[in-house]
């Protein structure tokens, strides 16, 4: 199927690995000319170098990084079309899962929201201007199935994808009769740095449930989280629903959230 983006400008952050780098390699594959934006690049990031991509080197922990990701698009290729608010999850040298309401500080707490909302707020003030002079776009806000069925850990990661979930329903009801198309799509857990980097989410996982890092993955995991496929999520999966919300073939599609969780949620 021709996703009709050949030749559209997108922004993606948090593109250096795991959903985001799947997302500016498909975008990438249908013609999009990226503006791939985060701390630093990467050995997988860098083998898609080529005219249509652009690194970003961006820290969304700086107020001023969103606005500078946007005007990179502008004056690398012209304009923008696409805006992708993929970075999120652990800040900046934080490590998750965090058990339980009492363990996040103050600081954790604003931490959190600051890169995992915040940021986004920032990305999308600037991009506004720019999908408006291009005469509408589409915004894919990534969030998480926990915005909609949360659990006592990583409580503030929660509240903050609750609230990206809530923006992205108002900005499509502002928007939306001007052109621009804002959607979320929330994964379930997904096979990225995340779970697999030492030190992360399987490490943590096993030491509580006296395991090994392998089990979580393949079999603990799964099984704790209720997954029907049996199995975490693969990042293509996420970026392959990105790249659908980013097309006109979604032109319709607006204020949805869709989850892409291997059966993780259960409500109807």
């Amino acid at each position: 199927m021709d996703l009709q983006l050949s030749g559209k400008v997108a922004v993606v952050t948090g593109a250096s690995k795991g959903i985001g780098l799947a997302v500016v390699r498909t975008l990438l594959e249908e013609g999009v000319r990226v503006v791939a934006a985060s701390r630093k690049s990467s050995p997988e990031l860098d083998a898609l170098a080529g005219p249509s991509l652009h690194h970003a080197a961006v820290d969304l922990m700086d107020a001023d990084a969103p606005a500078q990701a946007v005007a990179h698009a502008v004056e690398r290729f012209g304009g923008l079309d696409i805006l992708v608010n993929n970075a999120g999850g652990p800040p900046p040298g934080v490590k998750l899962p965090r058990f339980g309401f009492q363990t996040p500080s103050d600081a954790d707490w604003r931490e959190m929201f600051e890169f995992n909302l915040f940021s986004v707020v920032r990305a999308i003030r600037a991009a506004i201007p720019e999908l408006l002079a291009r005469g509408g776009g589409s915004i894919v806000n990534v969030s998480s199935v926990l915005a909609r069925q949360p659990a006592p850990m990583n409580v503030d990661y929660n509240a903050a994808k609750a609230g990206l979930n809530t923006l992205t329903k108002a900005l499509s009801e502002e928007y939306g009769p001007q052109g621009i198309r804002v959607n979320t799509v929330s994964p379930g857990p997904v096979r990225t740095a995340w779970w697999t980097e030492e030190g992360g989410a399987a490490d943590i996982i096993a030491a509580q449930a006296g395991t090994d890092r392998d089990a979580v993955l393949d079999t603990v995991a799964p099984q704790m989280m209720k997954l029907v496929t049996g199995r975490l999520v693969d990042p293509q999966e996420i970026a392959d629903m990105v790249a659908l919300l980013a097309s006109p073939r979604s032109a319709s599609t607006t204020g949805a959230d869709v989850a892409v969780d291997g059966g993780f949620l259960k409500e109807l």
